[in-house]
C-alpha cells in the first residue's frame, strides 16, 4: 500500500505542478523537475531511488513510440542530413568537448570516466524536447529536425557509453572498433523494430476490437525494446522503428473508432508517464547529494556550471558550421538553401537533456571510477538545460521572430485538403444520381454536399469570411440545440445510457470539426 499511496501522491502532485506551469506559462517539464527537487527536501518525504532499468524498460518505450507514431516520416526523410548531423555529429562533438573539459578540471578522472560522462549528457532527450516544444508554434521544419534528432541520437551516445564502460582498466580505447560497431548495431535494431511492427500489424488486422488493438499497440513498444535489449542492440532505435511502421499503417489498418480511442489513451499515458519521469528526476536530488559528502560544495558548483556551459556552447559550435558547410556544395545549396540564422540559433538552443541521461548515469557499475560525481554532474546538466534553455526558449523564439503567427482559422494547406475531400465526396454522390435505385436519394443529398463544398471553398479563399463564420456558427448552435434536446429526451427515459453515449460521441466529433474550422479549440469557447 505504501507504494500505491506514494504513486498516487506523485500523480496528484503532477497535476498541481502542471496547473502551476500553465499559470506561469512555463514548460511543465521544468516545473515538474523543480517541484520534485522541492518535494525531496520536505520533512518526512519518502526517499525515492530511481531504478535505471525501470526508466529504460518501462517509461522510455511508450514515450518513444508515441513520438515516432506522430512523426511525419516523409519530412523526416527530406531532412535526414541535418538530423544525422545532429544525432551523430553533434553528439560525438559534445561528448568529446565534455570529456576533455572534465579531464582538464578533474585530473584524477580517468579518460574512460570522462568519455562516459560525455556520452551520458551529450544526447538531447526526446521526452524533454516534446515537453518543451509542444506549446510553441515553431516552423514545421525546425520541429521535424529537433524531434528527429532526439529520436535517434541515443544510439550514437550508446556506442560511446558502452565503449567507455568497457574501457575501465584497459590501456587504450578502441575508437575504431566503436565506430565499426555502430552500423551493425543500428541495422540489427532496425530489423528487430521492423519485425515487431509487422507482427503487430498482422495481429491488429485480426483483433477487430478497439480495446485489444490499443493494448496491442502498447505491447508492441515493450516487445521491441526488450527484444533488442536482450540481444544487446539499441532498444531506442528498435522502438522508433516499430513506431514508424505502426504510424504509417494506422490510417489503413485501424478503424476510425480505434484511432479515436487510441489517440485518447495514448495522450493520457504520455502525460502521466512524462509527468512522473520529470518529477522523479527532481526527487533524485537528495540521494545524489548524500553520496557527495567528501566533496567541497563550491568545487561541485563550479564544476557543474563549467560543464553545463561547455555542453550548451558546444552545440552552437557544431550546429552553425554543420548548417553552413554542406551548402557550400552547389547541388546541396540549390536543393536546400541556407535557412535563416535565427532558425539555426533556435536549433542550437533547443538541446534539453532529460531522463535518459540520468538513467544512463545511474546505470553505471557501482565500482565505476568517480561514479557519484558523474551522476551529480549528469543531474546538473539536465537541470541546467531544462531550466535555462527550457524557460527561455519561448522568449528567444519570439525575440527572433521565429514563432508562427496564431491563425484565426485553419491553415491554407488544411483548407485545400478539406476542399479536395468535400469535392471528391460531391463527385461520388453526383455519379450516383443516375442510379435507378438510389438516384432519387442521391439527388436529395446533393444540396447538403454542395453547401459543404461552398463552405470549404470560402475557407480556402477567405473571400467570404463573414458569411463562412456565420454558417459555421449557425451549424454549431443547431448542433448544441440538438444535444440539449437529446439530454432532455434521455432524462425523460426516451433513450438508455449506452445509446446516449453513442449519439453524443457523434455530436461531439461534429462539434470539434466545426470549432476547428472556426479556429476556436478551447473547451470554454
Amino acid at each position: 500500500m505504501a507504494i500505491v499511496q506514494a504513486l498516487l501522491a506523485l500523480i496528484a502532485a503532477c497535476v498541481g505542478f502542471a496547473l502551476l506551469a500553465r499559470r506561469l506559462r512555463l514548460p511543465y517539464a521544468v516545473i515538474l523537475v523543480l517541484g520534485g527537487m522541492a518535494l525531496a527536501f520536505v520533512p518526512g518525504a519518502p526517499h525515492v531511488e530511481l531504478d535505471p532499468e525501470l526508466v529504460l524498460a518501462f517509461f522510455l518505450p511508450p514515450l518513444l513510440q508515441a513520438s515516432a507514431w506522430r512523426t511525419d516520416w516523409r519530412a523526416f526523410h527530406s531532412n535526414l542530413r541535418p538530423i544525422l548531423l545532429l544525432a551523430i555529429g553533434a553528439v560525438a562533438f559534445s561528448a568529446a568537448c565534455i570529456a576533455v573539459t572534465a579531464r582538464w578540471l578533474v585530473p584524477s578522472l580517468p579518460w574512460s570516466a570522462a568519455i562516459a560522462l560525455g556520452a551520458i549528457v551529450a544526447p538531447p532527450d526526446a521526452m524533454a524536447a516534446s515537453a518543451v516544444l509542444e506549446r510553441l508554434r515553431l516552423p514545421r521544419r525546425i520541429v521535424t529536425v529537433l524531434e528527429g534528432e532526439s529520436l535517434i541520437n541515443d544510439a550514437s551516445a550508446l556506442v560511446l557509453y558502452r565503449l567507455a564502460v568497457a574501457a575501465v582498466g584497459a590501456e587504450s580505447i578502441a575508437f575504431g572498433e566503436a565506430v565499426a560497431s555502430f552500423v551493425p548495431l543500428a541495422m540489427g535494431s532496425i530489423a528487430i523494430g521492423y519485425a515487431v511492427g509487422r507482427a503487430t500489424l498482422f495481429a491488429l488486422r485480426r483483433l477487430r476490437d478497439p480495446l485489444l488493438e490499443v493494448l496491442a499497440s502498447f505491447l508492441a513498444c515493450f516487445a521491441s525494446f526488450l527484444t533488442a535489449d536482450a540481444l544487446e542492440l539499441s532498444g531506442v532505435i528498435a522502438v522508433v522503428t516499430t513506431g514508424c511502421v505502426l504510424g504509417r499503417a494506422q490510417h489503413t489498418v485501424l478503424s476510425p473508432r480505434t484511432r479515436i480511442e487510441a489517440g485518447a489513451v495514448w495522450e493520457f499515458a504520455e502525460f502521466v508517464l512524462n509527468s512522473l519521469v520529470f518529477i522523479l528526476i527532481g526527487l533524485q536530488l537528495n540521494a545524489i547529494l548524500d553520496r557527495l559528502d567528501g566533496h567541497r560544495p563550491w568545487e561541485l558548483v563550479g564544476l557543474a556550471l563549467a560543464l553545463s556551459l561547455v555542453l550548451i556552447v558546444s552545440r552552437f559550435v557544431w550546429v552553425f558550421p554543420a548548417a553552413w558547410l554542406p551548402r557550400q556544395i552547389p547541388a546541396v545549396r540549390q536543393r536546400d538553401p541556407m535557412p535563416p540564422w535565427s532558425h539555426v540559433v533556435i536549433i542550437s538552443w533547443a538541446g534539453m537533456r532529460g531522463v535518459v541521461s540520468l538513467a544512463a548515469a545511474l546505470a553505471l557499475p557501482l565500482d565505476f571510477p568517480q561514479r557519484d560525481l558523474i551522476v551529480f554532474l549528469a543531474f546538473c546538466a539536465i537541470l541546467a538545460t531544462l531550466v535555462v534553455q527550457g524557460t527561455t526558449l519561448e522568449w528567444l523564439i519570439r525575440r527572433l521572430g521565429v514563432e508562427e503567427a496564431q491563425r484565426g482559422s485553419v491553415e491554407p494547406e488544411e483548407a485545400e485538403a478539406r476542399r479536395l475531400i468535400a469535392a471528391a465526396m460531391l463527385e461520388a454522390l453526383e455519379d450516383r444520381t443516375t442510379d435507378p435505385l438510389e438516384g432519387a436519394i442521391a439527388r436529395d443529398l446533393l444540396a447538403e454536399f454542395r453547401d459543404n463544398v461552398r463552405v470549404l471553398d470560402g475557407l480556402g479563399s477567405g473571400a467570404t469570411a463573414a458569411e463562412l463564420s456565420a454558417r459555421l456558427r449557425l451549424r454549431l448552435a443547431a448542433l448544441r440545440a440538438g444535444r440539449a434536446r437529446l439530454l432532455d429526451h434521455h432524462d425523460g427515459g426516451g433513450v438508455h445510457q449506452e445509446l446516449l453515449t453513442r449519439i453524443e460521441q457523434e455530436l461531439d466529433l461534429e462539434e470539434l470539426r466545426l470549432r476547428r474550422l472556426l479556429g476556436v479549440e478551447t473547451a470554454l469557447a
